[in-house]
């Protein structure tokens, strides 16, 4: 077994990847329950709910590191930002 003491595993971190997975598990169900057609939103090409899921994770991503860039902190601010992105992208693209 490698030794993985080098990883800061903290509650955050676990707490962010247990997340992750419902996620993922929740759009699978959603997946086989609810197919769906890919719609034309915004963004002016077919998507599908895990390519929406897809750009909102990315975006979350860059979001939080422009706050970190401009705030030095990646906190509060950001998530707000970022629930925000997601709720638009699930909406609108």
């Amino acid at each position: 077994m490698p030794d993985l003491s080098w990883m800061a595993w903290t509650w955050q971190t676990a707490t962010f990847f247990a997340g992750l997975a419902a996620v993922l598990a929740l759009m699978t169900g959603l997946a086989v329950l609810r197919p769906e057609v890919p719609r034309r939103g915004i963004l002016q090409f077919p998507t599908t709910r895990g390519d929406r899921l897809f750009v909102t994770l990315l975006g979350a991503a860059v979001i939080n590191l422009l706050c970190i860039a401009f705030t030095g902190d990646a906190g509060w601010l950001a998530l707000l930002l970022s629930v925000v992105w997601a709720a638009a992208m699930f909406r609108w693209a």
